[in-house]
């Protein structure tokens, strides 16, 4: 499953209920039900993303998945919630580098946390400078679409009717 998948899976835990709440966070992060081990296998299914994304997660230092006496590999819930927060960052766009720079940062311990905040922070600023730019682009789209007769959302407007040659 790729990351199309993902994203469509936790907008819809979401909903259309309104702003996101701390709630709505904690529903996309609910591991309390999970079984104490599981699989690579079932990992992956739960987060719809594939056991070679999860292998190399761990060769890349993000989590780290003791092994059974078979050499399997064993997921405790809490490589399971640093999972689903890794997920989340890249969905949202964060570089591996600025993952493995982060975990580095949790890994080493509380007195890190000013550093973890200054990354967090400069991540959601760049979130939000993408939104800004993707909500210029649905305006673009939706003009067009109105434009050309169709229906389009509620913040399009169209001047006149005459359909331009342009794109």
């Amino acid at each position: 499953m790729g990351t199309d998948t993902l994203m469509s899976r936790a907008l819809e835990a979401l909903g259309d209920d309104g702003p996101l709440s701390v709630e709505a966070i904690h529903r996309l992060t609910d591991v309390a039900e999970l079984p104490e081990a599981m699989t690579i296998a079932e990992v992956a299914a739960l987060l719809d993303i594939s056991p070679h994304t999860l292998r190399y997660y761990e060769r890349a230092g993000l989590v780290e998945v003791p092994r059974d006496a078979n050499g399997h590999r064993v997921y405790d819930a809490a490589a399971v919630r640093r999972l689903v927060f890794l997920t989340r960052m890249r969905l949202s766009g964060m570089p591996m580098r600025d993952l493995q720079h982060y975990v580095s940062l949790v890994d080493a311990g509380g007195d890190t946390v000013p550093e973890r905040l200054d990354v967090l922070v400069e991540h959601r600023d760049t979130i939000r400078r993408r939104i800004r730019e993707l909500t210029l682009s649905l305006a673009a789209v939706e003009y067009k679409i109105a434009m050309y007769g169709g229906s389009a959302g509620p913040d399009a407007e169209v001047p006149g009717t005459v359909i331009s040659d342009g794109p």
